[in-house]
């Protein structure tokens, strides 16, 4: 990963709604959620969800996929788990004595297994 798409996911991510929008989209897992049912989740007015999910689309780091009248919301976890890589690439010097926990398990899409 190069550190300007680094640089757009950390910044995605600091702000609190977007954190609570990603980590919720990570909780619920691969089939994600409608866009109306992480609007309750996080009580906010319909347009300010739609601004802080363009910041998250717009870092990679949700994907969306229309059926019908219905968005449906996805963590992109193999967007989160190379931003967990980049920021623990060089962790002790490369030593290994300190590795982190295990990545989120992906298939090849991206998709958590």
């Amino acid at each position: 990963m190069e550190m300007k798409t680094a640089l757009a996911g950390l910044a995605a991510l600091s702000h609190e709604s977007r954190l609570r929008a990603f980590r919720r989209l990570v909780e619920v897992g691969p089939d994600g959620v409608p866009v109306g049912e992480l609007r309750d989740y996080l009580e906010l007015p319909a347009a300010t969800l739609t601004a802080h999910l363009n910041v998250l689309r717009g870092a990679g780091l949700v994907t969306d996929q229309r059926a019908g009248r219905t968005i449906r919301l996805r963590a992109n976890y193999g967007r989160m788990n190379a931003l967990i890589d980049y920021l623990t690439e060089n962790c002790c010097a490369g030593s290994g004595s300190c590795r982190p926990a295990p990545s989120c398990k992906t298939d090849k899409k991206g998709a958590a297994k």
